[in-house]
């Protein structure tokens, strides 16, 4: 393989992790608005995410499109099987992550920051290293 396709292969991923970072924090927030008010609205997510509610309401398009919300018009917001499948996933890579963070010593405050930053760049092979060495070092704790 070319230097180029393979500069090329990586920033696709990177592309590609972006898309998916924005439908995994709305379906996680959903839920979590969901779990903590009884449902969820367009106001309550704009309000989390401190966006307009024209922002939400694009987003919440483009998820409706990919199967992952649904919604009558002026209703709460639900997720589909799919939302919750993602935002399961989400949940839990996000844990694996801040576990791994902490486990190596970051402070509970940047552990949540860095967190959510990393969670959406983590390819499965690394975060069952992060998962791994967790256990590993917490044993020896």
């Amino acid at each position: 393989m070319s230097q180029r396709q393979t500069f090329s292969d990586r920033h696709r991923r990177t592309r590609s992790d972006h898309a998916q970072e924005t439908a995994s924090d709305y379906v996680e927030a959903v839920d979590d608005i969901r779990i903590e008010h009884g449902r969820c609205r367009v106001t309550d997510l704009a309000k989390r995410f401190d966006v307009s509610h024209v922002t939400v309401t694009k987003v919440v398009a483009r998820l409706k499109r990919e199967g992952l919300i649904t919604s009558e018009p002026y209703g709460p917001l639900e997720l589909t099987e799919a939302g919750r499948q993602l935002a399961a996933k989400s949940r839990r890579t996000h844990q694996i992550v801040y576990d791994f963070l902490r486990a190596i010593g970051v402070s509970e405050q940047i552990a949540a920051i860095d967190t959510e930053g990393i969670e959406h760049h983590v390819s499965r092979q690394t975060l069952e290293c992060f998962r791994r060495l967790t256990e590993e070092l917490r044993g020896r704790g």
